[in-house]
């Protein structure tokens, strides 16, 4: 980049025949004729990293260009285009602003590509080291992936002590995590630990009574200085507990990991996608060899026949069914109402008797995974119906494995099993498909995350020809529906009657239902 380009303070500097802003009436600094040459300038401010343009040693107004949020392209062999969102915060939406810059030859417009190139990088990746042990970045790879909104109403949620009560008071969960520590003293006695997500930083109390060397709890939350409070009270275990401040994604640590602890689950276990950031702190954190508690989780699926429940559901649209509601006919968004509430999966606990089939499961390895491998997952069903029956959709549960050198424990949240506060989930299709005793249903759970922190779920069951022409192998129903995992239907709290058989009929149920509700008042 000789001739062409310079490093001055850090920063890195090229000289330019000409920049304007896109679609100015007139160029905003010099020609290429121009005696007085353009500088772009590359520097880092309170860690992010910029492209600045100056003419006669003066930074032109308008011209920069933050890195973490721009795009260059080329529109010729000596002329780019630079195009970045707008920061200013007056405005209620971002938009977008170009910059063109006219190069003096090819080779210096090749250097400032790369150039540029390589600067976005470091900023996006490596930001800009803070005291005790956080960074600040432009733009982090959770930045880049979750929505502001979703990810500030995240952190407000899990900064606040009633809802870390709430999660300590399950005390399936707290007491499965005791154990699965207290019972492998042998792994953590002596060892380096990362608490990922460490919230009111209990599981860090945990590893440290276990024989901790140190322990290092990452929590990107309010929580954070509850943590240090809650630490600090317990002076014997808490001088070798160190809380940071910040997303795992973005934090620095004086030293890796022995063993990584950490409670990433959601519903459905991915719900929140906090498993990604739990596999991002391995690849970041973890010592070769090193243990992950959990390690392995597991989706479990299993249809389910549940009348009472596909009524409760159906019934909620039936207000848009009113033609005179103060003299307005609501009966155009009934068809939009009924498939928004089947739209929402529905989180209970629910008795396991109404399952149809024995479950089938997904398994997914914390320690090899890729970060990248769950931002889809697709998974192919296929059961054997034990009872014939309607299948009104797909019961879902999980439960995760602490692989200890001395004890293996399961957490799991299965039906049946004691009650935790994930309860279990169920995708209730709109249109339930009929089943025999020992036919086969066919089909396919499919979930993309999204920029909520969530997934859309798209599910699919088929019930395969029976009887005469079975053998031909066509399919006699299909029933599909899309969900979004991040808007359940929490039904946890109401009444579960599940006293009622199975052949039991809807205008039954629907009496029933109506009955209990006569009964309550």
């Amino acid at each position: 980049m000789e001739g062409s380009a310079g490093l001055k303070n850090g920063n890195m500097e090229f000289t330019l025949a000409a920049v304007s802003e896109l679609s100015s009436s007139s160029a905003s600094s010099s020609s290429s004729s121009s005696s007085t040459p353009v500088i772009a300038r590359f520097s880092a401010d309170r860690g992010v990293a910029e492209l600045r343009f100056h003419q006669d040693s003066e930074y032109i107004d308008g011209f920069s260009v933050d890195l973490g949020t721009s795009q260059l392209f080329k529109l010729g062999p000596v002329q780019s285009l630079c195009v970045s969102e707008s920061s200013d915060a007056s405005k209620e939406k971002s938009y977008s602003r170009g910059v063109t810059i006219q190069f003096r030859n090819e080779k210096e417009s090749r250097d400032f590509h790369s150039a540029f190139e390589q600067w976005q990088k470091e900023d996006v990746i490596q930001g800009t080291h803070l005291p005790n042990g956080a960074i600040f970045a432009s733009k982090s790879k959770f930045d880049n992936k979750i929505e502001p909104s979703s990810a500030k109403m995240y952190f407000h949620y899990y900064g606040q002590l009633l809802h870390q009560q709430n999660m300590l008071q399950d005390y399936v969960r707290t007491g499965t995590y005791y154990a699965a520590v207290i019972e492998n003293r042998a792994d953590f006695t002596g060892r380096v630990v990362v608490d990922v997500g460490a919230g009111s930083g209990i599981l860090s109390l945990f590893a440290a009574q276990a024989g901790a060397k140190h322990v290092f709890a990452v929590e990107a939350s309010e929580m954070a200085e509850y943590a240090r409070k809650l630490i600090s009270g317990n002076p014997t275990l808490g001088q070798r507990i160190t809380v940071i401040k910040g997303k795992v994604e973005e934090v620095e640590l004086p030293e890796k990991a022995d063993i990584l602890i950490s409670e990433p689950m959601g519903t459905l276990l991915v719900n929140e996608r906090m498993l990604e950031s739990y596999v991002i702190a391995r690849d970041r954190f973890l010592a070769p060899n090193g243990k992950m508690f959990p390690s392995i989780g597991r989706i479990h699926m299993a249809p389910f026949s549940d009348e009472y429940l596909f009524v409760e559901i159906a019934n909620k649209a039936l207000f848009w069914q009113q033609q005179n509601y103060y003299g307005v006919d609501l009966t155009p968004l009934y068809g939009s109402a009924f498939q928004g509430y089947f739209s929402q999966p529905v989180v209970d606990a629910f008795d396991p008797r109404l399952l149809v089939s024995p479950p089938i499961c997904h398994v997914i390895g914390f320690n090899e995974i890729k970060e990248e491998d769950l931002y889809e997952i697709d998974i192919p069903l296929k059961f054997i119906a034990s009872v014939g029956t309607r299948v009104h959709g797909l019961a879902c549960w999980f439960d995760v494995l602490f692989n200890g050198s001395t004890v293996q424990r399961w957490l799991t949240t299965a039906p049946g099993a004691p009650t935790t506060h994930w309860y279990q989930i169920r995708c209730v299709l709109s249109q339930p498909i009929y089943v025999m005793a020992g036919q086969e249903i066919t089909g396919r759970l499919h979930m993309i995350a999204h920029n909520a922190q969530s997934y859309t779920i798209y599910l699919t069951l088929s019930a395969k020809m029976w009887g005469p022409g079975a053998e031909q192998g066509g399919i006699l129903q299909t029933s599909s529906c899309k969900l979004d995992l991040k808007e359940p239907y929490y039904r946890m709290s109401q009444p579960l009657p599940y006293t009622l058989a199975q052949d039991q009929q809807p205008q039954q149920l629907l009496q029933a239902q109506v009955s209990s509700k006569i009964h309550l008042k």
